[in-house]
């Protein structure tokens, strides 16, 4: 399961709303020591703990959750510096070599990161930021990721040192350590508008205002504002954003994220994507599969299905990142 990644923000919003530490800790079934910890960072807080701590702060998933927008400034700094310090002990610690292998493995057995994760039983969030050489990787991690690639952990481990041994992992290292960097200096000029890199260039329109029906309008001619082109897309060259504006969405994500769409990419089952009902009016859904294996989008609030034919694949746009 995904990781609070520190520092959060449960501690401002529990004393915002009153809640003492014990009544928090009671709630979630932890020892005090233990909520304690979660609160500084210390301890990992799975994603059912954390949708359970939402619901007892009545907040939103996004506000327990360190961001530009709505975090103290100190806070924000120090979630960076924590970065830093963790990416400094990976170039020691082998993750770095660890992660390269794995999506060099990857790559050679044409799977997708998605499946791996899926497979793995992790977020993609979390096997992509393995395959980055920024998170730990515990021994059940490790099994399971090598199973997820058909492997056994000793072949694994052995792979991952022949390819290291043979020189084959180091453009994929420089690649991961030339996006954490440029990731980490988007967010510098943006505190200090500081010229660390041209911005101009990661620059990607953004669409999107509220329609009908729970509908996005996208008026290509009137983009509604830029946003930054989130690191890990920096190859994909089609990438454009779109407002979270749908009354459809509820409050399930903040109306301030940008969905990050990349049209040449393939929508299939499991994924989130945009559908063009029109050239302009284009509703967000889950692409699914029904039991005779017809594929369909679902829509929210109410739930809504659409059912595709061959032409309407042209219609959905993957989307491909979500920055709230």
């Amino acid at each position: 399961m995904e990781e609070i990644v520190f520092p959060n923000q449960i501690r401002i919003n529990r004393k915002t709303r009153g809640v003492s530490m014990q009544e928090l800790a009671d709630r979630l079934g932890i020892s005090l020591s233990a909520i304690s910890k979660i609160e500084k960072g210390y301890r990992r807080l799975n994603q059912e703990q954390l949708i359970l701590v939402a619901e007892i702060l009545n907040c939103s998933l996004q506000d327990l959750y360190v961001n530009e927008q709505n975090s103290q400034h100190e806070v924000v700094m120090a979630w960076r510096k924590e970065q830093e310090r963790r990416q400094e002990i990976n170039k020691s610690s082998g993750l770095k070599v660890l992660g390269a292998a794995l999506r060099y493995i990857r790559n050679e057995k044409s799977l997708t990161l998605i499946e791996v994760a899926e497979n793995a039983d992790m977020t993609l969030s979390v096997y992509h930021r393995i395959e980055m050489g920024q998170r730990e990787v515990s021994e059940k991690e490790y099994r399971n990721i090598a199973q997820a690639l058909a492997m056994d952990v000793d072949h694994l481990k052995a792979e991952v040192k022949r390819l290291d041994d043979a020189g084959a992992l180091e453009e994929i290292i420089i690649h991961n350590d030339t996006k954490y960097k440029i990731n980490n200096m988007q967010h510098a000029a943006n505190d200090y508008g500081a010229n660390y890199l041209d911005l101009e260039a990661l620059k990607v329109p953004v669409y999107g205002m509220s329609g009908a029906d729970g509908s996005i309008i996208i008026n290509r001619d009137m983009p509604a504002k830029d946003a930054i082109k989130p690191a890990t897309l920096l190859e994909k060259r089609d990438v454009y954003g779109v407002n979270l504006c749908s009354r459809r969405l509820g409050s399930t994500l903040s109306n301030r994220a940008v969905m990050f769409v990349a049209p040449s990419e393939i929508a299939s089952a499991g994924d989130i994507a945009l559908f063009y009902k029109t050239e302009q009016h284009a509703f967000v859904v889950s692409v699914r599969e029904d039991e005779t294996g017809q594929m369909y989008g679902l829509m929210w609030n109410p739930e809504e299905r659409i059912y595709f034919d061959n032409d309407d694949f042209k219609k959905l746009h993957k989307v491909v990142e979500i920055a709230l």
